[in-house]
């Protein structure tokens, strides 16, 4: 499921960043390393054959990235190569990696592809999570399908619109003018030199 603005898995992303905190907090980090290293090239491989055989498969999909088979079909004999030299080299570590990706194989069976096979008690626990996490983390899938799994998405996800916003606000009216100022004003001083009292005003002084 993907955030409705931003288009991120969010929940992927929180158990990506959970299952990495556990791993940080393991004593022999280096072991750790060796199990999620060859499984994660493994699953790398898939994924690159996954691109070749949906190619065949379904040829009229929207790819706005289009690349030409030849680079998956080398990176995938390189990929065997590599894959086989590290089972030879590494039996042990390889096996106990392979049996900790089994582990989520029964779970994905009888939570995803179990359908209408599955019980109805887990129906409800899982319609339940599932809403909850849509709510608490505001996801849906990616092509607005039901609960039961995504629906195909034939158009690639737009980008989100800007928010509508109304009309600007009219500005604020001018503020009247006083009839009558709440105090008596003194009369302005007269332009020129003030006339002595009781005699003559001064003549102007020149103008440079």
């Amino acid at each position: 499921m993907i955030h409705v603005r931003r288009h991120t898995p969010v929940p992927a992303l929180l158990l990506t960043c959970v299952s990495t905190l556990l791993m940080l907090v393991t004593g022999d980090i280096y072991t750790l390393i060796n199990y999620v290293g060859f499984v994660n090239y493994l699953w790398y491989g898939v994924t690159v054959a996954g691109l070749v055989l949906l190619r065949r498969r379904e040829p009229q999909l929207p790819r706005p990235i289009k690349v030409h088979l030849l680079f998956p079909a080398v990176y995938l004999l390189f990929w065997g190569a590599l894959l086989a030299f590290s089972v030879w080299s590494e039996p042990l570590v390889c096996g106990i990696g392979l049996a900790v990706t089994a582990t989520g194989a029964p779970v994905y069976l009888l939570c995803l592809r179990g359908g209408s096979r599955r019980p109805p008690n887990i129906q409800r626990a899982l319609a339940r999570v599932t809403r909850f996490g849509q709510r608490l983390l505001l996801v849906v899938y990616p092509g607005g399908g039901a609960e039961g799994g995504p629906a195909p998405c034939p158009e690639p996800l737009k980008p989100p619109s800007p928010p509508l916003r109304g009309p600007p606000d009219p500005p604020d009216p001018p503020r009247p003018l006083l009839s009558h100022a709440p105090f008596p004003l003194a009369p302005p001083p007269p332009f020129g030199p003030t006339p002595e009292p009781g005699g003559a005003a001064p003549p102007p002084p020149p103008v440079p």
